[in-house]
């Protein structure tokens, strides 16, 4: 057992050649699962954007450690502290409000973050931590995001728009039919036509084929269905 600990402080816990590859493979494939969910749900920060932020958030805690130990310092936590912060300039690359107050990517930059995170929790060898924040993320993104869709408003319908330009019009008309204080998101296109645009509609109106088929009328719009 005495062994097996020292083993652990020596190639696992402390920063060894091993402890490094491994913090930094786990970046790569904590990263991946992550993005690959994302990419999913067509996000433009899908699966690279993902696994970077990851292996570079989690070198800036190795930097820090590797520098402490060499005398350089001893405040390890001073270099990925700007990670925290100054992550925020993807994320905010990630939100885009378009016309009618359509605010998309918001899911998508917290996912950034709290990427940046985890990536700094495995640079500092925090490997517990790292994974169940992991498993905690992919929940939410890939499972609570369906539930929060349904839970909102008591119409769902998912709609495809063949051109990306026609957003905004589309939205409006949506709008004028539903309401106001319908709720669209945009996404990635269910279908994989090259080109369309997916848009989940919410709304307080009890949902009816009619209104599908009115929504479908729209010029603009490939096809609707109700969910």
């Amino acid at each position: 057992m005495d062994g097996f600990i020292n083993f652990l402080n020596t190639y696992i816990v402390d920063l060894s050649w091993v402890s490094i590859i491994l913090r930094i493979i786990l970046a790569v494939v904590v990263g991946g699962l992550i993005g690959s969910e994302r990419g999913r749900s067509g996000s433009p920060a899908g699966l690279r954007t993902h696994i970077l932020v990851c292996v570079g958030s989690a070198m800036t805690a190795l930097i820090s450690v590797y520098i402490a130990k060499a005398g350089g310092f001893d405040d390890i936590a001073r270099i990925p502290a700007q990670v925290i912060s100054g992550i925020g300039f993807l994320g905010a690359g990630m939100i885009i409000v378009k016309k009618n107050n359509v605010i998309t990517g918001l899911t998508t930059a917290a996912g950034m973050w709290a990427t940046a995170t985890i990536g700094i929790a495995l640079g500092y060898g925090f490997y517990l931590g790292a994974l169940v924040a992991t498993g905690a993320c992919i929940f939410t993104a890939a499972f609570l995001t369906r539930l929060e869709r349904k839970s909102r408003k008591s119409m769902h319908i998912y709609a495809e728009i063949s051109k990306a330009e026609e957003a905004g019009r589309i939205a409006e008309e949506i709008r004028k039919l539903l309401g106001h204080e319908a709720l669209i998101e945009v996404a990635g296109a269910r279908s994989g036509t090259k080109g369309n645009i997916g848009l989940y509609i919410t709304a307080s109106t009890q949902s009816t084929d009619t209104t599908r088929r009115e929504i479908e009328a729209i010029d603009g719009i490939s096809f609707a269905i109700q969910e």
